[in-house]
């Protein structure tokens, strides 16, 4: 039985996809660490939504930040035998996207003001994906900043990933009063 536990961490290095040891607090490892923190997010929002359309549609985003967070994990170095073994981020994953924002923005009807986390479990656990999602966002501006980024894809995906998780959390609640979803009184 293969164990969960391998000692190679105990001093603080962790291995990159393909190879080479960085420390734990490296900008990769920020940036793919904070990616796998949104798709366990966005697990529990599809384990507490209602909507099948939204359970669908979360899980392929999962699947998908599993080949940003490899993208993430693999030093530049490496790109091409990263390639062998897996498909990049492509422009056809940001459009997918921006297809399943527009469906949803033709039936969600946005409130004039901001709106309040919280008005149910599915949509609340959405928010919580999104702003991790904005989190990891900014770390792979930094990775692109220093030179790191090898897919530029990548920045527009998560960017676009961000406004479909946000309609995503009010597709699943639009049948919900506007006061629930705002904290305006009507």
């Amino acid at each position: 039985m293969v164990k969960i536990y391998t000692k190679t961490g105990d001093k603080g290095q962790t291995g990159l996809l393909y190879g080479g040891r960085v420390p734990k607090t490296d900008p990769r490892v920020e940036a793919y660490g904070t990616v796998d923190e949104a798709c366990s997010a966005l697990g529990l929002a599809r384990a507490l939504a209602k909507d099948p359309k939204v359970k669908a549609i979360t899980l392929q985003v999962q699947r998908e930040l599993f080949t940003v967070g490899a993208e993430l994990a693999t030093d530049a170095s490496q790109r091409a035998n990263f390639l062998k073994h897996f498909a990049p981020v492509t422009p056809k994953m940001t459009e997918q996207l921006e297809t399943w924002l527009d469906e949803m923005e033709a039936v969600v009807q946005l409130p004039r003001s901001f709106v309040i986390p919280g008005a149910s479990p599915a949509s609340a656990a959405m928010d919580l994906a999104r702003s991790t999602l904005r989190r990891a966002e900014r770390r792979i501006v930094a990775l692109h900043e220093a030179g790191l980024l090898a897919n530029e894809e990548v920045l527009r995906y998560v960017n676009r990933l961000n406004d479909l998780v946000f309609m995503l959390a009010r597709y699943e609640d639009r049948a919900l009063p506007p006061e629930l979803l705002t904290g305006d009184r009507q």
